[in-house]
């Protein structure tokens, strides 16, 4: 099996989220000797922790880049040292992190980047995936929407969802259910904060997405109604 981590911060080796890491776990779980893994993480500052996070384990590949949506060979990431030592919120979009820290000084560096197609066919050398999750920081939309789903055969798909509007997550169910793909529900992550694809064997898996769709968006609404209690 071939495993794609996108966005892995440190795996499950932060001290904030209690240790855990979701998709970090999965993999960890059900890696077979043979399987492949692949990891990238746009903060440098990261990059010692994750090759600890999989030291015990073969066929790893960790890459210290980002994910460009024009294509560009360097971006921009921007942080705060309030959010050390492993800078969750690192984001290319400045709004997304001052949404989360707008009192902190915000900095900034560069990094070498790649579209996610180049980074599939060039830097991985990858045309099927089994288990691809997308944590990218505020622009897992426009990643996710921006892979080139005839030229990638991938057969699993987890990404974050909390940051995206409800035109944004209507448009991206569609998008995947017209390139064979189900609504499963919640994906990997265990604060439940990611969706999973799979993509469709039968016909009537569209029929079946769809009402999990609903009724799963349904569960949701509510869930921040009581929040907001």
């Amino acid at each position: 099996m071939i495993f794609v981590h996108l966005g892995a911060g440190v795996g499950d080796l932060d001290k904030k989220t209690n240790f855990r890491c979701g998709f970090t776990e999965f993999i960890k779980k059900n890696y077979k000797s043979g399987d492949k893994i692949y990891v990238l993480e746009a903060n440098p500052k990261n990059i010692n922790d994750l090759k600890a996070c999989y030291k015990n384990f073969t066929n790893v590949n960790i890459y210290n880049l980002g994910i460009s949506i024009e294509n560009e060979k360097k971006m921009n990431l921007y942080y705060t040292d309030d959010d050390a030592p492993h800078y969750q919120v690192c984001t290319t979009k400045i709004e997304h992190l001052k949404k989360h820290y707008p009192k902190s000084i915000i900095k900034s560096f560069q990094v070498p980047s790649l579209s996610i197609n180049k980074l599939f066919e060039e830097k991985m050398n990858i045309s099927i995936i089994d288990y691809l999750s997308i944590d990218l920081e505020g622009i897992d939309y426009e990643v996710l929407m921006s892979i080139d789903m005839k030229k990638f055969n991938i057969k699993n798909i987890s990404i974050e969802f909390i940051h995206l509007t409800s035109l944004e997550k209507k448009r991206m169910v569609n998008h995947l259910n017209q390139n064979g793909y189900s609504y499963i529900g919640y994906g990997y992550d265990h604060n439940n904060f990611d969706f999973l694809f799979t993509k469709k064997k039968f016909v009537f898996n569209k029929l079946l997405s769809k009402f999990l769709w609903i009724i799963g968006n349904r569960y949701i609404k509510f869930l921040n109604y009581l929040i907001s209690k």
